[in-house]
């Protein structure tokens, strides 16, 4: 067998979790491979053409990732990463200002917005947002035998350390209503914040996830998040970077390489064996310390090793877990005139003449609508039923995005979005998982219905094209989508943290020894936490003595080891 057969470290999927834990580890000194089965690496963090002059980022838009260490620790400015932190304001501090309704803007109080920016640790001396983040989605669970409390669960340690006032135990119970019912008075700046938390992360109607669906809205603010949206190909950009350190560092990437078997010698994880559609000669890969898989949790065990070297009753469990994820129904619009808000909101929304976008609570703009929309998505499971006048949406206006970075270099059209709405995940779809793909049309003119709310010229004069791309669409699309929201965050507290994808499998080990987990349906966060999945993995690999990292390493304060292991942090 040749010598480039043989790596330290096998690792399956291109995406960028296991670009992630490739960079990490190859900046060990460790000899690593991505397989990925695509023609090009970087899943979710794709850029699209549908038609020449026109870019799309139909997955993932921005970096929700402000606060990771890897920013710090892979160093990804050598390699071509930037980052424009709200240039036009630099001071500005994740405090929102108004918010439109369907009777028209609402003005946040200074009062709501200063007790905002105390919730979220901007007010704190030192500022201490970063630290709730990084405690939320940057510190792998606590080993199984530890008991977990209010004294050690990582965020309940911040706001006791920074924010004593905020902090009781009975945070672990709140949802992010109960929560910002006792600090914020406008109903309408709960219900908009409810909803972000609900497209992006964590469920702010779910006891227990107060917190988590707090954080989750903070990383969509700046300063953890540029102009407040970024540039486009801002994450497209970002995963050049990854894949540009990962390489630096020795890492050796191969795609068109879909995997067939994961081999397993006596219970321990030997390597792959490449399907026999895959271009390459050698069909075995080695590994002399890990296999690493970075794709869904089902098609690791399912498929990727099955029933000969498994527990029945835990393939049962890996069967039974939820993948249901993805319920964002995206459309652009390509246009003839720039889009203009309708007098109402114009004035207001970052200045006469600029289409920003904005997220939108129709109505009057309360949690009434907030859990109207709530019950289409997650009761009623259908089409949409809310009218469009009191419906849900967030937009990213092309205006928010720098000129020297346009979504469209047509001359004479502007292209708009993505305009996002809730709708049932596919599979929940009482129709069958491709009922909206049916019924497209039907959808694009609710959505049309719906953004007329705000937009004054979005008509069939004005609309060059429409591009929408389906929850089912996405999932086929990219399966890094799979397994919960944007972060991978399921909504519910019996799947959060320790206990995601199931409490043994937490920690990112598994039942095959020299087996790991890195994607966001089998390790918490995943999702658009970026590199939270590498970085969380990487004190594990560091406690099997898998990774040595130099000077440049730091773990989670938070952390705890697993007895008897070498620990993460530094004697």
């Amino acid at each position: 067998m040749s010598e480039d057969e043989r790596f330290d470290v096998v690792i399956i999927g291109g995406g960028h979790n296991g670009t992630t834990i490739a960079a990490y580890l190859a900046k060990c000194g460790l000899s690593v491979c991505i397989l990925e089965e695509r023609p090009e690496c970087g899943g979710a963090q794709e850029n699209t053409e549908p038609i020449a002059g026109v870019r799309l980022s139909p997955h993932a838009i921005a970096n929700y990732a402000g606060p990771s260490p890897g920013w710090e620790q892979l160093e990804l400015w050598k390699y071509g990463f930037r980052m424009d932190l709200h240039a036009r304001n630099p001071e500005y501090r994740g405090v929102p200002t108004g918010f439109m309704t369907g009777e028209g803007m609402y003005h946040v109080t200074e009062q709501d917005g200063l007790a905002w920016a105390k919730l979220l640790g901007f007010l704190g001396t030192p500022m201490f947002s970063t630290d709730l983040f990084r405690a939320t989605f940057w510190c792998p669970p606590h080993p199984i035998d530890v008991e977990l409390t209010p004294d050690n669960i990582p965020f309940m340690q911040v706001y006791k350390q920074h924010q004593p006032d905020v902090w009781t135990p009975e945070l672990l119970q709140m949802t992010m209503f109960d929560l910002m019912d006792e600090y914020i008075e406008g109903e309408p700046f709960k219900a908009c914040m409810a909803y972000v938390a609900l497209v992006s992360g964590a469920h702010g109607h779910f006891e227990g996830q107060a917190i988590p669906a707090l954080s989750c809205v903070g990383m969509v603010q700046p300063p953890y998040i540029p102009r407040p949206v970024g540039p486009r190909g801002n994450i497209h950009g970002y995963y050049h970077a990854l894949l540009r350190c990962a390489i630096a560092h020795g890492a050796t990437v191969r795609t068109c390489c879909p995997v067939e078997e994961i081999m397993i010698n006596d219970g321990t994880a030997v390597g792959v064996r490449l399907k026999d559609t895959s271009p390459r000669g050698e069909k075995k890969i080695w590994a002399r310390k890990a296999v690493i898989s970075a794709t869904d949790v089902r098609q690791t065990f399912q498929q990727f090793i099955g029933p000969s070297h498994m527990d029945a009753g835990f393939l049962q469990r890996i069967k039974d877990l939820s993948l249901k994820g993805g319920s964002l129904y995206v459309t652009h619009w390509l246009t003839k005139d720039q889009l203009r808000f309708r007098p109402a909101y114009a004035s207001a929304m970052a200045g006469e003449g600029v289409f920003t976008g904005g997220p939108f609570i129709g109505g009057a703009g309360t949690r009434k609508e907030y859990f109207n929309h709530v019950a289409d998505v997650l009761g009623w499971k259908g089409k949409p039923r809310v009218p469009a006048k009191e419906g849900l949406f967030l937009w990213v206006g092309n205006q928010n995005y720098d000129v020297t970075h346009p979504q469209c270099t047509r001359p004479g059209q502007y292209i708009c979005g993505p305009f996002d709405t809730m709708v049932a995940t596919p599979e929940y779809d009482p129709e069958g998982p491709d009922n909206l793909n049916k019924i497209k049309a039907e959808m694009d003119a609710y959505h049309l219905e719906l953004a007329s709310c705000v937009c004054e010229n979005l008509d069939s004069n004005n609309i060059v094209s429409t591009f929408v791309n389906t929850p089912y669409d996405s999932e086929f699309r990219n399966t890094g989508l799979l397994g919960g929201s944007w972060y991978g965050v399921r909504p519910s507290r019996a799947e959060w943290w320790n206990q995601r994808p199931m409490p043994e499998l937490a920690r990112g080990r598994t039942p095959i020894d020299g087996l790991y987990l890195c994607h966001q349906s089998s390790t918490h966060p995943g999702g658009l936490a970026l590199m939270a999945c590498g970085y969380n993995l990487m004190h594990i690999m560091i406690e099997d003595g898998i990774a040595e990292p130099g000077q440049w390493w730091y773990p989670s304060p938070w952390y705890i080891p697993e007895r008897g292991k070498k620990s993460a942090k530094r004697p």
